[in-house]
């Protein structure tokens, strides 16, 4: 019986282990034929198709795609001067002919479309990035920045070539959507036109290796800006600042820097030197998580040679903005021009003294990609038709981002 019973037992698993072999004896079959056609696939590749297939571990053209963004910038606009006299505006000194500039910002009494913005940024290659910035106006396209700058030389230095905002000052390299307040300081508009310093050229930037930072840079550009400059002979403007930052405590950043710009103007056919300085200094205390204190100040000062005399002009703005948190903010700006020793002969009979400018706003931001902004301005800078005007500007703006755009400095 026991006998039986063994060799009963002995069959019984060798029929259960030949059932499993039998198993998975299929299953690889199964896999072999799912893997026959898998081959069979690849070898109906055509040679167009396996060239697309990119087989290098160190390339990934996703990576290399442009970010793109898209601005959108809008007022509306209550003005105590119509339209065709706010156009006309003079500044005794500085713009003594009605300004043929285009104005870009907030022009109108009304609602204005200011610009639409395209932005591009692309990773080049591990040597170079590229960047352009485009505005479309309501009937105009304007080529705002466009350039190269490196990103791996040696001794911490960077080179950009093409046309691109100088970074003479504080605020002259900031683009309209990234200011404080939708207006252009008086001084810069004065000097510079609605533009600022922005041109054709190259630009050299070294960065001291040391704990605190320290920036040099030199740039060389064609000089075309009119307002200050603009021998249209030769390129003829050479920029060149240094600008450094510190840390006192946790909580307060300061920055500042000086700046020169040397240039030649065209005055009665004649060739003549422009030089112009400025000091910018801005300090940021940072009150909580999402609250800061920021004073922003510049001074600038032209000498401008006209071959008979020496225009010797100077003007400043101060700014204090309190950021309550991410969404609330609010702040004061003060223009002034403070010396104005040119031909002021056009002007008899006119007040030219205290030529200044005050400004309030309050933002309010329900996204970091979009901005309302309140503001009303007091404007005692302008001649209008032979007579001391002045101006008083209320104005709501709203800005919008769209896509890939980066952070701004503070």
């Amino acid at each position: 019986m026991k006998k039986t019973l063994c060799l009963s037992l002995l069959c019984f698993t060798s029929l259960f282990a030949d059932a499993n072999l039998d198993t998975i004896q299929a299953q690889l079959a199964e896999q072999k034929v799912a893997t026959q056609k898998l081959q069979e696939q690849v070898n109906t590749l055509t040679q167009e198709e396996r060239k697309s297939v990119n087989t290098s571990a160190s390339f990934s053209q996703n990576a290399y795609l442009p970010d793109i963004a898209l601005i959108l910038n809008t007022s509306l606009v209550g003005r105590s001067v119509d339209n065709v006299a706010y156009a006309s505006a003079k500044i005794p000194g500085f713009i003594d002919a009605p300004d043929t500039m285009e104005l870009p910002f907030n022009p109108k009494k009304g609602p204005n479309l200011n610009y639409a913005e395209v932005a591009m940024h692309s990773v080049v290659d591990p040597y170079f990035d590229a960047f352009a910035i485009f505005h479309l106006h309501l009937d105009a396209f304007e080529i705002e920045e466009a350039y190269v700058q490196t990103t791996s030389l040696p001794y911490s230095l960077k080179i950009k070539v093409g046309k691109f905002k100088s970074s003479f000052g504080r605020i002259n390299s900031k683009h309209q959507h990234s200011w404080h307040f939708d207006s252009q300081p008086i001084i810069y508009k004065a000097l510079f036109g609605p533009d600022g310093i922005s041109d054709s050229g190259i630009q050299l930037q070294w960065v001291a290796p040391t704990d605190t930072y320290i920036m040099a840079g030199a740039e060389a550009m064609q000089g075309t800006n009119a307002r200050s400059f603009g021998n249209p002979h030769a390129n003829n403007l050479y920029v060149g600042y240094l600008k450094s930052s510190i840390d006192i405590g946790e909580d307060l950043s300061v920055l500042g820097g000086v700046s020169m710009a040397h240039g030649e103007n065209y005055y009665n056919d004649v060739i003549n030197p422009t030089n112009v300085y400025g000091v910018d200094l801005t300090m940021r205390d940072q009150l909580g998580s999402y609250s800061a204190l920021i004073w922003q100040s510049e001074f600038l000062q032209r000498n401008k040679d006209l071959g008979s005399r020496t225009n010797k002009q100077a003007g400043l703005y101060s700014e204090l903005i309190y950021q309550y948190n991410n969404n609330y903010s609010g702040g004061f700006r003060y223009d002034a021009i403070t010396k104005n020793d040119a031909d002021l002969s056009a002007y008899a009979g006119v007040n030219t003294n205290n030529l200044d400018k005050y400004t309030a706003m309050l933002q309010y931001k329900p996204f970091p990609m979009s901005r309302l902004r309140l503001s009303y301005s007091y404007d005692r800078t302008k001649v209008i038709s032979g007579e001391r005007k002045d101006i008083n500007t209320v104005m709501l703006s709203l800005n919008i981002a769209a896509g890939a755009h980066g952070a701004h400095n503070y």
